[in-house]
This record gives C-alpha cells, structure tokens and sequence, in this order.
C-alpha cells in the first residue's frame, strides 16, 4: 500500500521522489514503509527514533518541514546514504495524522531541482497526509483484529486442551484409585454379610478392613476435591491459604509478604496452584535453604512471586533469556508449561529468571478489571 501511495503522490505533487514512513506500534520509531523506485527496496530496512532526522523531528513535533537548499547546513538533517538525499535539492515533509487516527508516519517529498514549496503544495501534502493516515490507521486496526482474533483461538485452545488433561487426570485418579477401592469394599462387605452368621469373628475382621477402605476412599475422594479447587481457598482466601501452603513446606524456610486482598476465584485458584508448583519445584530441584512467597496487588495487576536460594540454572538453556510464559521455549518439563498456562488461562503471563548459583525467580503478574479487588475487612 505504501508504495503506491508513494507512486500517486509523486504524480500529484511534481515530486522527483517520495518516501512513507510509518510510526511502529511502539510510537518510538519511525519505518520506511514505501518509496518509489529505485528507493522501494529499502523498504522496510530503513528505521529512525522518534525526532531523528528531519522525518524524526516532524513526527516528534507534529507540523511540516521545508528545505528549500543546503540541506547538510540544517540541524534537523540527517543523511542515510542508502537513500542517497545529497542527489536531491529541496524536500518538504508532512506528519500523515487525522482526527480518528493521530499521529501515523511522516511524508516526504524530494526534487532534484530547487523548488520553493508553496503553501498550496504544504496544504495538498498535509491533506494527502491525512487520507493516507486514515488509510493506514484502518489497515493497522485491521492487522490488530486478526492478531486478536488468531490470539483468542490459540486462547480457546489452550483452555479445551488444559480442561481435557484435567478431565483426564481426573478420571485416571477416580478410576484407579477410588473405584478400585471401591470394589474391594464391595468384596469385603459381601464376605462379612456371608460370615455374620456363622462366623461373627472374620465377620468383624472384613468390616474392619472395609472401615479402612472407606477412610482410604474418603481420603482419596477429598484430594481429587481438591485438586479441582483447594478447600483451603474457600476456609482462608489466597493469603490464608498461601500461608497454610508454606506452612505446609518444612523443608525451606519461607518468608512470606502476602496483601490482604480478595480476587475473583478462578484468578485466586490459578495463582495458588502456581505457588504450589513453584515450591514444589524449589523443594524437588533447586537445592535451597531458604525461599521467599510475595503477592501484592498494584495498579490494578496481580503479582505473585517466589524466589529461592538454590543452584539455579542458565534460563537461555531452556526458556530464552527471561522467559515469559509467551515466547521462549517449554521444554523444561510440565510443572514450568503448567505454570505458563494457568497464569495465561487468567490472562496473565509468567517469568522465569534464573542463573546459576543465583537462584531462582518466578513472576506470575494477572491485571485485574477495575473493581475486582477489595480490602478483607
């Protein structure tokens, strides 16, 4: 699209040459994004921070720039040999911005020849500007909808693929664990029942059996309770329950720095259950003496952190400097993927950071909707 533009405005202006530059998304820098021949092949090479340049200093300012002559004795000049502005004499440049759009890139016109740019030619060059920024702002917000749009599927399907491993686990555990005790029960109350009359004895001794078993089964059906949400949460909140969770660790010292603040549960849930990985993780590799639990809620953004002593590791190795739940690699094991996935399921992220005998940090960070947090009275 640049291009042509750049095409159309060299036939409306009388313009030898023209570049498109348009602001990143950062709105930190600007990139060429068009140009007529034979500049159309730095497209996309060429890049200048916001008042850099003349094309920099009509972005950062936000109103026109002429050069009639002696471009090299302005300040705001810039020379980029790959677009070779000593073979060209007087230039004008244009911030493209409208209304809806702001602030969208930065045109430029060149001639070989000296010209004195009229008003006439700045108000035609600012209005073209302003109908190429609407332009180009709804090609951005278009790329920004299919970037969502791509974003929420990959989103649905991470929750389908994590609610069917849970469904899985969860049948795994029911299957061999409490229905198998369930039978044997079942085998142990059908021989008392045969050995109540004649032998009252063994009769006692397989209801004694099946009593345990049912303890056994009661136990294992209140942990897969609790693996679908921690009562603990419903008794405690996430602070109480955090501290009963590190209390539950007696292997580290853990020193904790807990807000006393309520979220919404499936927010609470999904930020208990990565302290509980990431302590299991301290306790099973990281060979510390000694950890550190924090959650805090700050501008509206859930954080909840911990940190360890222990050996560390090279987080480049396996996740990418500074991994972030989002970009770098997963093949540190499942406890690190489950930990991703449960704070992306919230729509939050993870980060890792980690070197050897420095010890271990990860951030789990959620924002929360204005209102969704409150003080426990």
């Amino acid at each position: 699209m640049a291009a042509a533009i750049a095409g159309l405005i060299v036939e409306a202006t009388g313009a030898d040459v023209c570049f498109v530059h348009v602001l990143d998304d950062s709105e930190r820098s600007l990139t060429l994004a068009g140009a007529t021949p034979p500049f159309d092949a730095q497209a996309g090479l060429i890049q200048l921070p916001l008042g850099s340049g003349v094309t920099g200093w009509v972005a950062s300012h936000r109103e026109p720039a002429v050069i009639v002559e002696h471009k090299e004795d302005d300040p705001r000049y810039l020379p980029i040999p790959a677009l070779r502005g000593t073979d060209f004499t007087s230039m004008a440049s244009v911030p493209m911005a409208s209304d809806p759009a702001g602030l969208v890139g930065v045109l430029n016109v060149h001639t070989q020849v000296r010209r004195e740019f009229t008003d006439r030619d700045i108000r035609l060059l600012v209005t073209i500007g302003s109908l190429v920024a609407g332009a180009l702002h709804q090609a951005r917000m278009h790329r920004r909808l299919m970037a969502r749009e791509a974003a929420d599927e990959r989103f649905t399907e991470q929750v389908i693929a994590a609610q069917e491993t849970e469904r899985r686990r969860l049948a795994g555990d029911i299957h061999d664990g409490i229905s198998q005790r369930l039978v044997s029960l079942s085998y142990h109350l059908d021989a008392a029942g045969s050995l109540l009359r004649d032998d009252p004895v063994g009769a006692g001794e397989q209801l004694a059996l099946a009593r345990e078993l049912a303890d056994l089964t009661l136990d294992e059906a209140r942990a897969a309770i609790g693996a679908l949400r921690p009562p603990v949460l419903d008794d405690l909140g996430l602070v109480g329950g955090l501290s009963s969770l590190a209390r539950s660790v007696p292997q580290l010292e853990i020193r904790l720095e807990l807000a006393e603040r309520r979220l919404p549960e499936h927010v609470e849930v999904a930020l208990y259950r990565i302290a509980q990985e990431a302590l299991q993780n301290v306790v099973k590799h990281a060979r510390a003496g000694s950890a550190r639990l924090t959650f805090a809620v700050t501008d509206q953004l859930a954080r909840l952190t911990v940190s360890d002593d222990g050996t560390g590791f090279e987080v480049g190795a396996g996740f990418g400097t500074g991994f972030d739940g989002t970009g770098g690699s997963l093949t540190s094991g499942y406890g690190m993927r489950s930990m991703a996935e449960r704070a992306e399921l919230v729509g939050g992220s993870l980060r890792v950071d980690s070197r050897p005998g420095s010890g271990t940090t990860v951030t789990a960070t959620v924002p929360l909707v204005s209102g969704s947090t409150q003080v426990d009275p």
